[in-house]
């Protein structure tokens, strides 16, 4: 294996008020919303809101089932640990049926009812969040998003939100040790025409060429096609070691279908769209779980995806979901799971749920510590950079098997 140059390091990047909204209401000042104070409004449960497409369809419904599940999970774990500076939770569910429009008129009417919450989770793709976040900064009240945008991460932009979905360099640079521990050193990407599939491509050749791994060919293909094949022969004739897929719901089988009618018998590392697609994870007729197209496969998840019965944070954590709601689909898109705890850490550490000092507190890298949170151990937030800044060590890579709970067994 020829030297690589290991590049730099990560940098990594992964994601506000509210009046400490014991009142119905609204505009209780800073002073008068410190957890620790006495009177009603500091004895009166504290209001989050998760936006998600509950009537949507196909996978966009059961990526928000999940996610609100992950939300209802949070809450119930934390009013479990006492609340927050002894005060419960309590969570409403507002269907945006995954449509931007109609998450932005629901979150307006929520805001002219005057019951204006202490934080919004969403639960939905990017283009809802878009829609979402300037309304939401306006009107100064914390949000966690699963929808990175273009601005959704900036500071400057969005001073009260937090992607808790990690960048797509995040989830790139985890592929490098695995792939030096193989010794890989020819590596052939294959991704979508998506707007992810995109910047995963363009992020690998970077990423992996920064690395010292040679970069034999990288194609994309229409999410829309029904055939990779030309694309798969192409990379094929290069000869590499590795094939890197990026291939999310029905292109994933197209993809599979394609390299066992060539013949072609590659170690293929999967992203988080492979492993967030039940395909792989579902026995035939409707599944490819344990057949030859998946015999080469391997697929990125978080630690917190695979089951370890010794991990009980994620347990517990799972158990709450269950009782809580649907898991659909995989720990993935459970994000939300670790927002509450973000905020009560936060909240207890400012003496305040007003949303600059939530934002204050959930910055400081020693309340994340304290956070305890449970699909990812240590988001690395700054006050620079509100998108997760992740370790290699969040990261799995292993080989498809039966999803129970949302975790790979």
């Amino acid at each position: 294996m020829h030297r690589k140059k290991l590049a730099a390091s990560v940098a990594a990047l992964a994601v506000a008020t509210l009046t400490f909204a014991g009142c119905s209401g609204n505009s209780t000042s800073p002073e008068t919303s410190k957890p620790s104070e006495g009177g009603s409004s500091s004895s009166e449960p504290i209001k989050v809101v998760v936006f998600g497409g509950v009537s949507a369809e196909g996978i966009l419904a059961n990526n928000a089932a999940t996610s609100i599940t992950a939300a209802k999970a949070s809450v119930a774990s934390v009013n479990a640990a006492g609340g927050i500076d002894g005060r419960q939770v309590e969570i409403e569910v507002i269907d945006d049926t995954g449509d931007p429009t109609v998450a932005v008129t629901k979150l307006k009417e929520l805001l002219a009812s005057g019951d204006k919450p202490v934080a919004v989770m969403n639960s939905g793709p990017s283009t809802v969040a878009d829609a979402m976040i300037p309304i939401l900064t306006q009107n100064k009240i914390l949000s966690f998003n699963i929808g990175p945008t273009a601005t959704s991460a900036d500071p400057a932009q969005s001073p009260y939100n937090f992607d808790l979905s990690p960048s797509a360099n995040d989830y790139i640079k985890a592929f490098v040790p695995t792939m030096e521990d193989k010794g890989y050193e020819d590596v052939a990407i294959l991704h979508g025409s998506s707007a992810y599939g995109e910047l995963f491509g363009k992020g690998t050749s970077e990423i992996f060429g920064e690395s010292g791994f040679t970069v034999v060919g990288n194609e994309g293909y229409d999410v829309a096609a029904l055939d990779m094949t030309a694309q798969l022969e192409a990379l094929k004739s290069k000869n590499p070691d590795v094939l890197v897929l990026d291939a999310y719901g029905a292109p994933l089988g197209y993809v599979l279908q394609g390299i066992e009618k060539l013949g072609w018998d590659i170690p293929i590392m999967g992203n988080t769209s492979v492993s967030a697609t039940t395909l792989i994870a579902t026995e035939p007729p409707t599944g490819v779980l344990g057949t030859d197209q998946v015999k080469n496969l391997t697929m990125q998840v978080f630690t917190s995806t695979k089951f370890d019965k010794n991990d009980a944070a994620v347990n517990d954590g799972v158990k709450h979901m269950v009782e809580a709601g649907d898991i659909k689909t995989s720990l993935i898109l459970a994000y939300n799971l670790d927002a509450m705890w973000l905020v009560k850490a936060a909240a207890e550490k400012e003496g305040s749920l007003d949303a600059e000092a939530l934002v204050k507190g959930i910055t400081d890298a020693q309340v994340q510590k304290d956070a305890g949170t449970i699909l990812i151990k240590n988001y690395g937030f700054t006050p620079e950079k509100h998108s997760p800044s992740l370790g290699t060590d969040e990261f799995l890579f292993i080989s498809p098997g039966p999803l129970v709970n949302g975790q790979f067994q």
